[in-house]
């Protein structure tokens, strides 16, 4: 963030015994032109003693009236805010389902390989440059490349479509929550209002239940007939009403958002010492759980058995790279926003590979939590495991998860401690996403909104919650599942690209790298700059690529999109990333000032010296933020 009020004096001493002539009078001049050349850059300290001849010192000091930077009260609330960002819901329900269906044990070769050369540089690259430059997604641009700033606007409008959608799943979590609190669980029994014939109570001691093709769980009408009411809504060309219990629902999440992010990182990081640790111990008590119920090792077999005849395949490695990419979620300026807050030497390299790492093992174990209780419920129907676990996204934890509980001993206290699991899960990740807009806000318009955070914050929740409505009609699963492929998918993966390019081509490698050393005190590897420059780009570009050569077909229950939507999820997904072309015509248009003077008198060595040593006495935080005249041979 650029110093906006400042006082710098310069200081020459000169020696006695010097004649006064035009050598000294030079000398006086140069002494001015070195004072003028600095005094725009907002640096501080105390610059360094150059010798030459009769100059001795040259003192720069800084007097700021910008407020501090709050930072994190404590490491770990960094490191668990991060962690609880990357490990959400579709560490959940998404990488279990894409694993098996894509080779099983196999799939984890490409998993890590996509890791290795794409998701972990993508995340190590946003974590230092949030850190060094200490901005947000917008703001942090006029270090970069200015003409690159849409894309910290597409960033803020990206994740404002995903609260749209992301908070009504926990609203959906809280309901099933509130139902677990009776001595039986609805979606248990085939007696309520809202069961039909087809509902079939499939036990295993009932012997005499056959199940065919047009059969229904109790868990499967609970979830679409009750909670989401789907078959009061033809299509997403008739959403239908808002459904009051769902509305209520997800205004309680959002007043838990609000009372947790109102007053920054140092609220929300003492929140996520719960949020982000109780997710581990509720899967270790699932998987415990899982492990010992009948049929378990039939998941788990499943889950791991290899095929190695799928890696032939090209939507393998295009699932690997998509699933890593949304894992780690670099792109939703999130990671710069966190790592803003940090001191600037922490070390940003260490955290970049402890938090991927813990958030690809929480994956890994998610998978063994699922498929045991995929076992059971094939061992329990007489089936063979991919016929029950057909069912992906919530569908695979709402319906066919919340059946297995249900069936469980002690079924109310895991449907408990499992959907308050899941509403911890997406809290972490609404926290973060929208710390990452609050953020980059409020380091574009300082003077404007950093005295009214809390009513910004609060606007801010308001805006989320009227945006979802939408999706709380009984249509509105339609709706969700529409923003989930197409709205922000697509869009974000192109914001990341051009972000990359910007940073390792336009700001370039070498000097990126030469700000993680002044951080770090060590230079990037050759493995890091190869995979900025190079293989980064790459993935991103194969991602995009591969997603426009084989658009998914979108379907939902029995609902199959038509056309329209498909136009209508990429018109949303282009409102969006239409700012970053649209601020580069902005800011052609409205640029003033001459082109740099890319040549200077060959006398004025001395002078880039005396600059060279001026910009390293400077504050590091605020390196690049000045405004230094560009001279070079």
């Amino acid at each position: 963030m650029e110093t906006k009020d400042m006082m710098m004096t310069s200081m020459l001493t000169m020696d006695k015994g010097e004649n006064e002539g035009e050598r000294d009078k030079g000398r006086e001049e140069m002494g001015e032109q070195v004072s003028n050349g600095t005094a725009s850059g907002p640096g501080g300290g105390t610059g360094s003693s150059v010798p030459l001849g009769g100059l001795r010192t040259l003192v720069v000091q800084q007097t700021s009236l910008e407020r501090p930077r709050e930072t994190w009260s404590k490491k770990m609330d960094f490191l668990l805010s991060v962690i609880g960002y990357a490990v959400d819901l579709g560490n959940v329900w998404r990488f279990p389902y894409i694993c098996y269906q894509n080779g099983g044990g196999a799939f984890l070769l490409p998993y890590l390989l996509m890791a290795v050369f794409g998701g972990v540089p993508l995340f190590y690259m946003e974590l230092a440059l949030g850190q060094f430059h200490r901005s947000g997604c917008i703001s942090i641009w006029k270090h970069i490349c200015p003409i690159f700033k849409g894309i910290g606007f597409a960033i803020c409008i990206i994740a404002l479509y995903i609260a749209f959608y992301y908070n009504t799943i926990m609203a959906w979590a809280l309901y099933y929550l509130l139902s677990s609190f009776r001595p039986t669980l609805p979606w248990s029994t085939c007696s309520n209002s809202w069961n039909t014939v087809n509902c079939n109570l499939y036990m295993s001691t009932d012997h005499n239940v056959s199940w065919s093709n047009s059969s229904t769980s109790p868990a499967e009408e609970f979830y679409t007939r009750q909670v989401l009411q789907v078959h009061l809504s033809p299509g997403l060309h008739q959403l239908g009403s808002v459904s009051w219990q769902l509305a209520l629902c997800l205004l309680f999440i959002f007043t838990i958002v609000y009372f947790s992010i109102w007053k920054g990182v140092k609220t929300s990081g003492k929140v996520v010492w719960v949020t982000a640790t109780f997710p581990y111990l509720v899967l270790l008590v699932l998987l415990i759980r899982g492990a010992t119920l009948p049929g378990a090792w039939r998941g788990v077999v499943f889950y791991l058995k290899p095929d190695w005849q799928k890696l032939l395949s090209t939507t393998v490695w295009i699932d690997a790279a998509a699933q890593i990419f949304f894992s780690l979620g670099p792109g939703f300026g999130v990671l710069l926003a966190f790592a803003s807050y940090n001191p600037f030497h922490n070390n940003c390299y260490k955290d970049a590979l402890v938090t991927s790492s813990v958030n690809c093992l929480t994956s890994f174990l998610s998978g063994f939590v699922i498929f045991t209780v995929l076992g059971y419920m094939a061992e329990m129907r007489h089936q063979d495991v991919d016929a029950v676990a057909k069912d992906a996204g919530p569908s695979l934890l709402f319906i066919i998860y919340a059946e297995a509980i249900a069936n469980m001993p002690a079924a109310t206290f895991f449907s408990i401690i499992f959907f308050l699991m899941i509403i911890m899960l997406g809290l972490d990740s609404t926290f973060a996403g929208l710390e990452g807009v609050i953020t980059a806000m409020l380091d574009e318009f300082p003077q404007t909104l950093v005295k009214r955070r809390e009513w910004f914050v609060f606007g801010l929740v308001c805006v989320c919650y009227l945006g979802a409505l939408s999706t709380l009609t009984y249509g509105g699963a339609f709706v969700v599942k529409l923003f989930e492929e197409y709205a922000t998918g697509p869009a974000v993966i192109t914001v990341v690209l051009l972000e990359v390019i910007a940073v390792s081509w336009f700001y370039g490698t070498n000097r990126f790298c030469n700000d993680i050393e002044e951080m770090l005190g060590f230079y990037p590897g050759c493995f890091w700059r190869v995979c900025w420059v190079a293989i980064c780009p790459c993935f991103l570009l194969f991602i995009i690529i591969s997603f426009l050569a084989f658009p998914p077909e979108v379907r939902l229950f029995n609902y199959h999109y038509p056309p329209w939507t498909t136009v209508l999820g990429y018109c949303i997904g282009v409102s969006s990333f239409i700012c970053v072309p649209a601020y580069m015509v902005y800011h052609l248009l409205n640029a003033k000032g001459h082109y740099l003077i890319t040549h200077t008198h060959p006398q004025s060595a001395t002078m880039k010296a005396i600059l060279k040593e001026t910009r390293l006495g400077l504050c590091h935080q605020q390196r690049y933020s000045m405004r230094m005249p560009c001279i070079t041979k």
